[in-house]
């Protein structure tokens, strides 16, 4: 017997332009091609599109937004800034020469035109205060890329090749975290007889990239643990590029915090050694060296030592308040 045939569907069963009709379960009809071309035309990422086509956000650019509506980033990155012109410039907010003294006024007060008055040579103290800016920045800032160049180039090899390199890092390294900060000074330094900055930035070299190399060796041994690390290598990429284009962008946070901290640290630790004598020597105009000098004055000047000694307070204040922003932006454990 020949198989019963289907039964016809009548042709209200298709749409005007002769598209396939399904019945949905609350009975209504739904136009499957128009439901499909909808969705293709649709964006991805919801309804206001923004999916492909706004990138993700970067960890720099994470915090860089959040930097932005830090009240303490802005503050000490405005005072950075008055500093860091003043030393390029001086001359803008300071017209005399630290160097022009008249004994007549030595110790004298504040008169017109000299509003922080005279030190014991008869020096303009608010001349001096400015022009010592720039010894105290460049020492800082010079000193604060020699470490962290330094020891982030030594530190990252440690940490990404491990081994006998790794070893022997470590070892001299805590040879370095022995000795004293201030006595090393005062033994190096007390042998120079140059009067220039470059002794002083040389020697916060020395004692100083030990600890920028350990907290890079860390954060490079953190990275190349990661995944994309790991395929990057199973893909045949080559040491350098694994360590220039994975390794190093991801690993320089850390360093560039803490090189931002001891920035001001090494600010404070060139106006010790001024102060003790050992760092930077007349004629050379330095905050420590004006603290030094003043220091004996004290109490029939005090206006001497408060000037420069406030000024290095703010300085070094301002560039640790700078290190701490920066730091709870790029952590991501502090948002």
């Amino acid at each position: 017997m020949p198989e019963p045939l289907e039964p016809f569907e009548p042709l209200e069963s298709y749409g005007s332009e002769g598209r396939a009709i399904a019945s949905t379960g609350a009975g209504g009809a739904a136009d499957l091609a128009t439901a499909e071309a909808e969705t293709l035309e649709k964006p991805l990422g919801g309804p206001e599109g923004g999916g492909p086509d706004k990138k993700p956000r970067s960890l720099w650019s994470d915090a860089w937004h959040d930097l932005r509506r830090n009240p303490v980033f802005i503050v000490s990155g405005l005072i950075i800034l008055f500093l860091v012109i003043i030393s390029i410039w001086p001359s803008l907010i300071a017209s005399g020469d630290p160097l022009d003294c008249d004994l007549s006024k030595a110790q004298q007060g504040s008169q017109p035109g000299h509003p922080f008055g005279f030190n014991g040579q008869g020096c303009d103290v608010y001349t001096r205060t400015v022009y010592g800016a720039r010894t105290s920045v460049t020492v800082g800032v010079l000193a604060t890329l020699g470490v962290a160049i330094l020891g982030s180039v030594l530190g990252g090899l440690a940490g990404f090749f491990g081994g006998a390199w790794d070893g022997v890092l470590s070892r001299i390294t805590d040879v370095f975290f022995a000795i004293p900060v201030v006595l090393g000074g005062l033994v190096l330094l007390s042998v120079v007889t140059s009067a220039t900055v470059w002794p002083v930035i040389g020697f916060m070299v020395l004692l100083g990239w030990p600890q920028l190399s350990r907290i890079a060796r860390g954060s490079v041994i953190t990275a190349k643990q990661n995944d994309y690390v790991q395929a990057a290598r199973a893909l045949g990429a080559s040491n350098s590029r694994m360590m220039l284009r994975h390794i190093l962008p991801n690993a320089i946070a850390p360093v560039i915090v803490v090189a931002t901290i001891a920035l001001g640290t090494y600010i404070a630790l060139e106006a010790t050694l001024s102060y003790l004598g050992v760092g930077l020597k007349p004629p050379t105009v330095s905050w420590g060296i004006d603290i030094s000098s003043a220091s004996q004055y004290i109490r029939n000047a005090p206006h001497m030592l408060l000037w420069p000694a406030g000024a290095l307070a703010v300085t070094v204040l301002a560039f640790i308040m700078l290190g701490d922003a920066v730091r709870d932006a790029l952590d991501p454990k502090l948002r």
